[in-house]
């Protein structure tokens, strides 16, 4: 009997996520006496291992779930715990299966680093945060870790703090993920108010409160009362901001390209499966809430995100910058997965697009890690990132290519690949979706299917033109050594590349290399019928069409980029305002940041010229009142008061003569008196 199948899978999953932040506490003690990484691999190795025995233990079996009192306001009892289910023990294996590669790579991308420690630390910390999130059975502590995840990802980001870039770049994404984590914690509040619990499965359980408060099953379409179903739309709708933050959706996309200034591989990580899938993981958890216009604004903001995205990456020449509107355009189509109600589709697609994402960063770092070896060596100044210093490297690193070709292949979603299923999954669904439907609804599945057209040049540009053709810098080079030294890349960095390319083919996910229904993982997280009718024609026309559009944009990149028949003027402005990733960082510096400053600098004038005025005015009156008072107090009221005492005293003194006992001086006093009577009798 095996023992490790006795395990409760509750106490496999705790393991699997303390394993990273064990490895974290030990990396934060020894500081920078343990530079190797051990512990860091050693942890995500754990977490690989439980999160795959929790997976095993979950999957399709029923849902498992274990509580503890926490603390207690009031009435209200908050526990802490976890939630087991195909969707939670799928991103608990998922996680450390894509971060594992990453730290095995990162031994050999990272050495010599003089922070090397503080990356190992900070990646622990990471992985934690994420394995944190998908279990927690509870709202509150899923915002506890999905703040945990933005804090360890701003240290990533910002790992090389020594340049000014990469300290923008991590500041610009903790700025923007605040605005999405106060949709959280809006959400927070509106549904503890409406139900007084932040338990999911008291929530979102079969029978839970959200679907005692609905007439219909899964698209809701009317609560117990209009109030309430007011308050569930925008609390719908503040989960959705949270997401829209941090899986890089318009118009708060703009963190996740800056956000490529931290290590390749930390690139890697973020946009594999861990942060940015964040929020495609919350709308699936949450998904209850959603009615059917919540869930249409959902999909439309995924589409344009989507298409903006791929048209952003077709003018970009860093290669992770193109690879990162790649992953913004990709997590728009999983977004239109969740809002066309196929959750289980945008699910499948953030599995599938994990593991060729991550190969294509990994890929993206090796080539970056040659031609950062090619400049050092040469002493040449340029850019080993950018694509129009590449060229030719296929002969350089031809294992690379191949590995990058395939992942390359699955972005586009070619045929036999694990792209092409979770992605046809989508826009064949949003298709059924649209013709349920009618009308303007056909603009969302029409344009994804332009935007998987122009995913698979974008992508085939970046193959063209840095592995292609002769390198672009090849005199320089022999000018200086006589001979280009790139290489392949260590097997450090080529293994689990290899293993991360083999996840890129259909077996893993299907073994029908043309139908997303028979997956297991669909089957795992489909639990209910769709809402639309199939269409059987399109399973068959998309992805002919799809097929051909990609080819045809391959010979035309083949000929651009290869055979340099490029046409289109570089100067022009469709071509600057993809470059300039149409203009939208420049509208926010002018709006919110030059806006802000020029409000602050409007609030110090006012503050300095009209409020201090103003007070100095009231000063002045005050001070002079205060004077005039103090002037009429002495001299008027003390002067009356003075007066009155020196009369009265002189009149004392002069009364008090009398009494000198001497005769003639009362005789005297007699007879004025007297005088003064006859007077007084005589005028008055």
């Amino acid at each position: 009997m095996n023992p490790l199948a006795s395990i409760s899978p509750i106490y496999t999953a705790l393991l699997a996520v303390a394993a990273p932040f064990i490895a974290f506490l030990y990396q934060a003690m020894m500081g920078k006496r343990d530079q190797s990484g051990i512990a860091a691999l050693l942890g995500i190795g754990c977490s690989f291992i439980f999160g795959g025995l929790t997976w095993l233990a979950i999957w399709n079996h029923p849902v498992v779930s274990a509580q503890l009192n926490w603390f207690t306001i009031g009435a209200s009892t908050f526990k802490v715990g976890i939630l087991l289910n195909n969707l939670s023990v799928l991103m608990l294996f998922l996680v450390p299966t894509v971060a594992l590669p990453v730290h095995i790579y990162s031994r050999a991308y990272m050495k010599g680093d003089p922070g090397i420690h503080r990356y190992w630390m900070y990646l622990s910390l990471f992985c934690f945060a994420m394995l944190g999130l998908v279990v927690m059975d509870s709202l509150l502590l899923m915002y506890i870790f999905w703040e945990l995840v933005g804090f360890a990802s701003y240290l990533l980001i910002g790992f090389w703090f020594t340049r000014e870039t990469a300290v923008q770049a991590n500041k610009k994404a903790f700025i923007v993920n605040r605005i999405g984590d106060l949709g959280f914690l809006i959400g927070l509040a509106i549904i503890f108010t409406q139900f007084n619990t932040l338990n999911l499965v008291d929530l979102f359980g079969e029978g839970g409160l959200i679907d005692q408060s609905r007439i219909t099953g899964g698209l809701w379409v009317s609560p117990v009362n209009s109030m309430d179903q007011i308050w569930l739309t925008v609390a719908g709708l503040a989960f959705f901001l949270a997401a829209m933050a941090k899986s890089a959706q318009f118009p708060l996309h703009v963190w996740l390209p800056d956000a490529m200034e931290g290590p390749t591989s930390v690139s890697s990580l973020i946009h594999a499966a861990t942060m940015v899938a964040a929020g495609v993981f919350l709308l699936a958890s949450v998904f209850p809430l959603f009615n059917e216009s919540a869930l249409l604004f959902i999909a439309v903001i995924g589409t344009i995100t989507a298409a903006s995205a791929a048209y952003f990456a077709l003018g970009q020449y860093d290669i992770k910058r193109i690879l990162a509107f790649s992953t913004i355009s990709q997590l728009g189509f999983m977004m239109v997965g969740i809002g066309i109600g196929t959750w289980d589709a945008a699910l499948f697609h953030l599995v599938t697009h994990a593991f060729f994402k991550c190969l294509l960063f990994l890929s993206a770092g090796a080539v970056i890690h040659e031609m950062a070896h090619l400049k050092a060596h040469s002493q040449l100044d340029f850019d080993p990132q950018d694509l129009r210093n590449m060229g030719g490297l296929k002969k350089y690193m031809p294992k690379t290519f191949i590995l990058m070709s395939i992942a390359s292949l699955a972005l586009a979603g070619f045929p036999l690949t694990s792209g092409y299923l979770s992605k046809d999954s989508i826009i064949i669904s949003s298709f059924e979706w649209a013709l349920s439907k009618g009308g303007f609804y056909l603009i969302i599945p029409v344009s994804l299917i332009i935007v998987s057209i122009l995913t698979a040049f974008y992508i085939g540009r970046l193959i063209f033109k840095a592995f292609l053709g002769e390198l672009r810098i090849l005199d320089q080079v022999q000018e200086k050594l006589h001979g280009v030294p790139l290489h392949e890349a260590s097997k450090t960095m080529l293994i689990p590349m290899m293993l991360l390319g083999l996840c890129c083919l259909f077996p893993l996910f299907s073994l029908n290399p043309v139908s997303y229904h028979d997956s297991w993982l669909m089957d795992g997280l489909l639990l209910d019928e769709y809402s639309f009718a199939p269409s059987h024609s399109a399973h068959l026309l998309i992805p002919m069409l799809l097929l051909i559009g990609s080819v045809i944009s391959w010979v035309i990149g083949w000929k651009w980029y290869v055979q340099n028949k490029y046409p289109l003027n570089t100067a022009g402005f469709a071509l600057k305002a993809s470059f300039n990733q149409g203009y939208i960082n420049e509208l926010y510096q002018r709006v919110f940041v030059i806006g802000t400053l020029k409000l602050a600098q409007f609030c110090y004038w006012f503050d300095r010229y009209i409020v201090d005025s103003f007070v100095a005015f009231v000063q002045f009156i005050v001070l002079s009142l205060s004077r005039l008072s103090v002037w009429i107090d002495k001299y008027i009221v003390d002067g009356f008061v003075n007066t009155v005492a020196a009369v009265a005293y002189w009149t004392g003194n002069q009364v008090r003569l009398v009494q000198n006992g001497k005769l003639q001086t009362a005789l005297f006093s007699v007879f004025l008196f007297v005088l003064l009577g006859l007077i007084y009798l005589i005028f008055f």
